[in-house]
């Protein structure tokens, strides 16, 4: 007996329950809001709550060991001895067996209604107790569920009603009254409902797969995610011959990254440059960009993990230097560090400070004097430390605390490279390496009103040190001393972004008026343009060919252009975090969307952007009618719209609830558009004229948690969808009903293949995923290979089926923040993916 009850005692961890119980972050008393403070007790009452209900279904099954041990022990003694003494070693083992039979425990109490999200029903003869510790407990992340089952053997259980079961009710969601709804038919809460209820006999699972196992018998593999099990049924044809031990190979296509759209200028400085072979370089993302507008390619270096924030270019115009920020991978960190590389080759030279930078590199430069020998950086740590590098050594010379505000600029000067200049919020200073001392001395202001910013440094070529601040005023500093020798007062109307000195002397400005100016050698204004308002304010200023120059800008716009006023945008990208994507049938072209509230319709062939669109909302999701006259746009209000593809003329707008619509999609036919929502429902709506006219049919209502992703089937009769708390469901979409028959379901084609929930996807999921990692998914056309895009900014490329555990995959770096989508083009002759935060589209050839 204390045997099982240390099997019920190991079953359920209540620690993280008493850590909750022993919390006052919800008191009176706490820092949080009142709503937090809500969420957190709503909480701990239902993880009590499930704790009783386990503690009932384990003692309800004690005294049922008990009984049924008393009348063996009854019949035996007035039987006598057996005649087979194994039946006898049978019934005296039952109680050491515990968790090593192949049939999980049921619990029969009645309880009251649950909702059992992602749990299996248990039939007569078998079922599984789910974690109590639903979707909130940490430790469902280390500890799978399967682990924590507790297997008893079917003689010692009698059930008193086979129809009563444990689920677990989980508040993942927002969804409060919908989250009450009972569901009938999910392959992530039931199986099969033609199953035999008299059947005894449990399916047996195969074993050695902690995450995954498979039931041959019903023909389903269960997975688990964040210690939930999700049911996933086979087609016919593969029940008697699919194996889960199978090794999975790699695909034999790969990508190679062919074209990056975007720029990062809207909070980066002094990222732009052309080098003499007629290359622009810059950056997004953690991807080094070198475009020959000329020729239209673009060459990659990607030798960073994570974002890019600063670049340096060598004396020689061959050698670059680019810092990145602290990141993290499923490996776990990664540090920030300053890689040196051949702008030729493209190969990296060396990696600096590994070890010894702080959160970020904001700056960069290379004396110029001493051949370029030595580096100078400041990172992003509270002391923003300021650090001398003989680079090709990997030696570092000096270091010293530059400032504990922010600091957005530093260079050597031009003829003495033991001089430096740093400048930033509320300072400007000059250092002078001393042997391996750097010594500081402050810009004096004096008479001139000190700026709160000083936001740009360049030199004169007499050696006059010049900066740019915040009060719109240029001040000039004379060659080794830290005063004031000349102002130009008023040079612009607010801040100076960008200053840049040109072969001629010239001296050129931009800021935040959008102004570019430009000053001869005694400082007197020459010419004047100012950049189209769609372009933004001026971020940044380098020389081009001849009398051109080159702009980056805070909507982060690369402009080509002169001072006589005329500019040509050479690269754009969006400027918030980007989420929707969508491929037009049956033209190389494809839409990005996110919370900038732009739609911008590109072509993938001329790397050009056809057109954009501004909305009103920040847009969540895009889809093109199979016809591809028009595309739907889906908001992050509930709101969606239809977009002519041609003349980007607004042909329809509806609303739908009050919450962003995730995923939006058409049938394959065109006649009916599906809109999932984070409400937890699907609307559907009939469509008429081409994608022109659209009637509501109905919503479909029996998810708990919200919708991340929707199939339709290639006949269009059915939907697929995913949602939140890791649900398979399955829809007839004509009348909005759910469609609970495995036998239905299992052999469906499906014209796309997008949710990552599946028998033909789930080995694409890592192990010891928390359900949340995988953001999108996609197939080519020709069922060939199949994409993925995570949390860890990488893109994975799989072999399709992928229905082995543990699938092996390619992995491409090149995104720096969660990508959000991934698609192939409808001849599968590209993949686009978009990144999150780091605003970038990356294009990628098959090979």
């Amino acid at each position: 007996m204390e045997d099982g009850f240390s099997s019920y005692n190991s079953l359920y961890d209540t620690s993280s329950l008493l850590q909750f119980c022993n919390d006052d972050s919800a008191s009176a008393a706490s820092s949080m809001e009142v709503t937090d403070r809500i969420a957190s007790l709503e909480q701990r009452v239902q993880m009590q709550e499930d704790e009783i209900q386990l503690l009932k279904s384990a003692l309800a099954d004690v005294v049922r060991r008990l009984n049924a041990s008393e009348e063996q022990q009854a019949v035996v003694s007035r039987r006598g001895p057996t005649k087979d003494p194994t039946l006898m070693r049978k019934s005296s083992s039952a109680g050491s067996n515990v968790g090593k039979s192949a049939r999980p425990m049921i619990a029969t109490l009645p309880l009251r209604p649950t909702v059992n999200n992602g749990t299996i029903l248990p039939k007569k003869g078998s079922g599984t107790l789910p974690s109590p510790s639903g979707s909130g407990s940490k430790r469902d992340n280390t500890t799978p569920a399967s682990k924590r089952i507790l297997h008893l053997p079917l003689s010692t259980v009698r059930r008193a009603n086979s129809n009563e079961h444990v689920g677990t009710l989980t508040r993942r969601d927002s969804g409060d009254s919908k989250g009450n709804r009972t569901r009938t038919g999910s392959t992530g809460s039931s199986s099969s409902g033609k199953r035999n209820d008299s059947k005894q006999r449990e399916p047996v699972f195969s074993a050695g797969m902690r995450r995954v196992t498979h039931c041959k018998e019903e023909g389903y593999v269960k997975m688990f995610l964040k210690g939930r099990p999700v049911t996933m049924f086979m087609p016919k044809a593969q029940v008697d011959s699919y194996c889960l031990e199978a090794r999975a190979e790699l695909p034999s296509s790969k990508l190679k990254l062919d074209w990056v759209y975007g720029y990062r200028g809207r909070d980066c400085r002094s990222n732009l440059y052309l080098l003499p072979t007629g290359e622009t370089v810059y950056f997004i993302a953690s991807v080094v960009v070198l475009f020959n507008v000329d020729e239209q390619l673009q060459r990659h270096y990607t030798g960073h993990t994570d974002d890019i924030k600063c670049l340096a270019v060598h004396p020689d115009k061959i050698t670059i230097a680019t810092g990145q920020v602290a990141g993290t991978s499923s490996d776990g960190k990664l540090a920030p560090h300053v890689r040196v590389w051949d702008s030729v080759s493209l190969n990296t030279l060396h990696v600096l400070g590994t070890n010894f930078f702080d959160r970020a590199l904001v700056c960069l430069a290379f004396s110029k004097s001493n051949g370029g020998n030595t580096l100078c950086a400041v990172d992003d740590s509270n002391d923003h430390v300021l650090s001398v590098w003989e680079w090709q050594r990997e030696d570092r010379l000096a270091e010293v605390k530059c400032s504990n505000e922010s600091v957005f600029a530093t260079d050597f000067h031009p003829t003495d490279s033991n001089i430096i200049v740093t400048c930033g919020k509320s300072h400007l200073y000059f250092w002078t390496l001393e042997k391996s001392t750097l010594v500081k001395k402050q810009g004096l202001f004096e008479k001139q009103e000190k700026p709160k910013f000083v936001l740009c440094v360049t030199f004169a070529e007499n050696g006059d040190t010049i900066t740019g601040d915040s009060s719109g005023n240029i001040l000039v500093w004379g060659k080794g001393t830290n005063r004031i020798s000349h102002a130009i007062q008023g040079a612009h109307e607010g801040s100076i972004f960008a200053l840049s000195m040109l072969r001629n002397g010239t001296l050129v400005s931009g800021g935040k008026d959008r102004r570019l100016v430009s000053w001869d050698s005694s400082y007197q204004q020459i010419q004047m343009a100012e950049v189209p308002e769609l372009f933004g304010p001026i971020r940044t200023i380098a020389e081009g060919r001849g009398e051109t120059v080159l702009i980056g800008t805070t909507k982060n716009f690369v402009l080509q252009g002169s001072l006589d006023g005329e500019f040509v945008h050479i690269t754009q990208g969006h400027t918030d975090e980007l989420w929707g994507l969508a491929v037009h049938p049956w033209k190389p072209h494809f839409i990005t969307c996110g919370y900038d509230r732009q739609v911008c319709l590109w072509d993938s062939g001329s790397h050009q952007l056809i057109w954009t669109k501004s909305m009103e909302d920040a847009v969540q999701s895009a889809g093109f009618h199979p016809s591809g006259s028009v595309v739907a746009i889906g908001t992050q209000t509930g709101r969606w719209l239809v977009l002519d593809t041609d003349s980007k003329d607004l042909v329809a707008v509806h609303t739908d609830g009050n919450e962003q619509l995730s995923v939006i999609s058409y049938g394959p036919d065109g006649n009916f558009l599906a809109i999932g929502s984070h409400d937890n429902y699907i609307y559907i709506y009939a469509v008429a004229e081409n994608g022109r006219k659209y009637s509501r049919v109905g919503k479909c209502s029996g998810h708990s948690s919200f919708i991340t992703h929707l199939d339709w089937s290639t006949d269009s009769q059915y939907l697929v969808s995913n949602s939140g708390d890791y649900e398979i469901l399955y829809w007839i979409p004509s009348v909005c009903k759910q469609v609970v028959s495995v036998e239905t379901t299992r052999d469906i084609e499906w014209a796309t293949n997008t949710c990552p929930l599946g028998f033909q996807v789930f080995g694409l999921w890592p192990d010891g995923s928390d359900g949340t990692d995988i953001n999108a998914v996609c197939r080519t056309n020709d069922k060939n290979v199949m994409v993925t895009g995570d949390d860890f900014g990488k893109v994975h490329l799989f072999a399709y089926p992928c229905s082995q555990f543990r699938a092996p995959s390619h992995v491409y770096g090149g995104h720096s923040s969660h990508v959000t989508n991934v698609s192939f083009l409808f001849d599968d002759s590209y993949l686009v993916s978009t990144g999150g935060k780091d605003m970038s589209v990356m294009q990628w050839r098959i090979v």
